[in-house]
Parts: C-alpha cells; sequence; structure tokens
C-alpha cells in the first residue's frame, strides 16, 4: 500500500471536504496538475489532517479500488460544482438546475456514491444518541464522505459554494466571508494576480 510520500504540493487545502475533493485538481505554471494521477498522490489526500479527521473510523487504504470509487464521486462534485456556479439564482434558493443533463446525470452519479454509505443511528449505554457511517466496503468511504459533505453545503449555504473568479483557475472554496464577497481561491495567488492586471491596464491604458 503506498505511503504519503511528501507534503501536500496543492495551492489550496483546508476546504470542506467535497470541496478538498475538488481541489485535487489545480493549474500552476507547468500546467494542470491531478493529485490523484496515481496511489501515491491518494496517500497524500488520505493522509492529511482533513480527510482522516472524517474517515479515520474506516481506516480507508490507498488502492486502485479506493481511486476508482474517489474518481467517481469526484466527477460529480465536479458536474454539480459547474451547475452551481452556472445557475447563482437556482444555487441561492438550494436547487439544482435539474433539467440540464449533465446536472442530472452527476446528481444520479453522486447518490450512486451515496447508496453505498449510511449513518446508522442507535441509543448508547449511557442513554444518549450515537451516530456511526457504516459503508460496503471501507474503500467506498472517502467517496461516500466527500459526496455526504457535498449534501451538507448545499442544505446549508450553497450560494457559497464558489468557483475562484480566475477563469484559468479550477479551485473551489466556501465562502464564509461576513459579505459573501470572497471572489478568489486565496489573494496571495489569483488575488495578487488580478490586482496586478489591473495595475497594469491603468498604467498602460489597456
Amino acid at each position: 500500500m503506498p505511503h504519503p510520500t511528501g507534503p501536500d504540493p496543492r495551492p489550496l487545502i483546508g476546504e470542506p471536504l467535497a470541496l478538498d475533493l475538488l481541489n485535487t485538481r489545480w493549474v500552476d505554471a507547468e500546467g494542470p496538475r491531478d493529485l490523484l494521477e496515481s496511489e501515491d498522490g491518494l496517500a497524500i489526500w488520505l493522509g492529511s489532517d482533513l480527510v482522516r479527521e472524517h474517515t479515520a473510523p474506516l481506516a480507508p487504504t490507498a488502492d486502485h479500488e479506493t481511486l476508482t470509487r474517489l474518481l467517481e464521486a469526484r466527477t460529480a462534485l465536479e458536474a454539480l460544482a459547474a451547475a452551481t456556479a452556472s445557475a447563482p439564482s437556482a444555487a441561492a434558493t438550494g436547487r439544482q438546475d435539474s433539467a440540464t443533463p449533465a446536472a442530472t446525470a452527476a446528481t444520479a452519479a453522486l447518490n450512486k456514491v451515496l447508496s453505498h454509505g449510511r449513518i446508522r443511528r442507535s441509543l448508547g449505554a449511557n442513554g444518549l444518541p450515537e451516530s456511526a457511517v457504516e459503508v460496503d466496503d471501507p474503500s467506498w468511504g472517502p467517496a461516500w464522505y466527500a459526496a455526504e459533505n457535498w449534501l451538507r453545503l448545499v442544505a446549508d449555504r450553497p450560494d457559497r459554494i464558489r468557483a475562484c473568479a480566475n477563469g484559468t483557475c479550477v479551485l473551489h472554496f466556501f465562502d464564509v466571508s461576513k459579505n459573501g464577497t470572497r471572489r478568489w481561491c486565496s489573494m496571495a495567488g489569483c488575488g495578487n494576480r488580478a490586482k496586478a492586471q489591473r495595475h497594469y491596464a491603468r498604467r498602460t491604458g489597456t
């Protein structure tokens, strides 16, 4: 089983799990990058604090089955995020555009992932309620947790699920700013580049 071989190379980490999964793809000076192009990259993602916090009880392994199922979830989430971004009025009311074939297919794909897990509620020995996640196989765990997290995001504030305003950036974030005005994956990256471009345009009149 592959083990983490170095630090997480991604420029944006720490977003909610569903978006953190989307952010395993990014673009840098060398072009498009994908952390999940190998089981070694999967090991890095599974070893991150955020992912371990969610999936630790299932102890998923960085193997072919886990990777395949995680990529299924990521593909569905990418299409759903695109549908949310292209239909802000629907997102603001918590509705996806079900008339869009891509959104319909993505919804079905995400529901397929969700069908492989469930939350079991029970009464504990101390008389208090307990919850436990059960999945058909541990390899479904990371994909299921990411899909379930998407449900939480769209139930909370779907209008705060954002793609970076830089058209060449593929990163996503959940806007927790007070006024909901965040536009960039990070001010240090895309935000500063946009600021520099505006400054150059003003200075040159272009």
